[in-house]
């Protein structure tokens, strides 16, 4: 047999696909935001303005061209080039922003898994993702997290009466809380029906390099509230908790959650 038919039956040693890291529908998002739209408008407004400078290049060589043809051409095209341009690279910097947010806060959980933690990211739900779940002997937690700007020094997280947070200056925004909570209730149900046991799942938002008001008691000791921490304040909450699994059945759940990782994965 030929060196050359060998190769062609060359195949992937890998029997599973890795699983997910932190950010990955971001870096995803932003792949696609910069290959499909930035590089694509970049090069339509260089073709225009190419053919531009090539039909006045002909026009001033007595040839017969057609140079205001192409200059309207360039006028029209040029312009709306540059507002796709801008608009894919503001929404790249807003990308790229959660994704560092990401990866921070998953390398703060990832030193769990000393203590014997599973640790997943990035973990596809129906039309939204977990950004990070957790799984030890203390618990179940699913974590999201929210990079957001900060406009000065002392903008800080807060925690308001009606269940909302105030980020910074800005309006009350129940969104995170229901999203964290919502996340946990699906993420209960998915391992409910895939291991046929019933597992708690606590929920918590973590905001990186914001300044986060402590929570209240009444707060942090309700199980459907999720805590509302900084980053760095996560691991210990965490491993502060009392046990309330064996490790068989975080054995069970890590392994029926990478089932459905990469099986989500392989739809893709």
């Amino acid at each position: 047999m030929s060196m050359r038919s060998d190769k062609s039956k060359a195949a992937s040693p890998l029997k599973a696909r890795p699983l997910r890291v932190p950010g990955q529908s971001i870096q995803e998002e932003l792949d696609e935001l910069i290959w499909s739209t930035t590089v694509g408008w970049y090069a339509v407004a260089a073709i225009c303005v190419l053919l531009t400078v090539l039909e006045w290049t002909a026009f001033w060589m007595k040839a017969p061209r057609v140079p205001v043809l192409y200059t309207l051409l360039s006028l029209v095209v040029v312009p709306i080039c540059i507002f796709k341009v801008t608009s894919a690279l503001r929404k790249a910097k807003h990308l790229k922003l959660g994704r560092d947010g990401e990866r921070a806060v998953g390398q703060f959980l990832d030193g769990l898994r000393a203590s014997g933690a599973r640790v997943f990211h990035d973990v596809p739900g129906e039309d939204f993702n977990i950004d990070h779940v957790v799984l030890s002997c203390h618990g179940i937690f699913v974590i999201e997290t929210k990079t957001r700007s900060r406009r000065g020094k002392r903008d800080a997280v807060s925690i308001l009466e009606n269940g909302s947070l105030r980020i910074g200056s800005g309006p009350c925004d129940r969104g995170p809380v229901d999203q964290a909570t919502a996340g946990a209730r699906w993420l209960e149900r998915l391992l409910s029906e895939s291991t046929g046991k019933q597992f708690k799942v606590r929920s918590a938002i973590v905001f990186p390099g914001w300044f986060v008001e402590p929570m209240s008691q009444r707060w942090k000791s309700d199980a459907s509230l999720p805590w509302v921490l900084e980053p760095k304040a996560l691991p210990s909450f965490i491993e502060n908790e009392p046990e309330q699994m064996k490790l068989t059945d975080v054995t069970l759940a890590a392994y029926h959650l990478s089932r459905y990782v990469r099986a989500m994965q392989d739809r893709r």
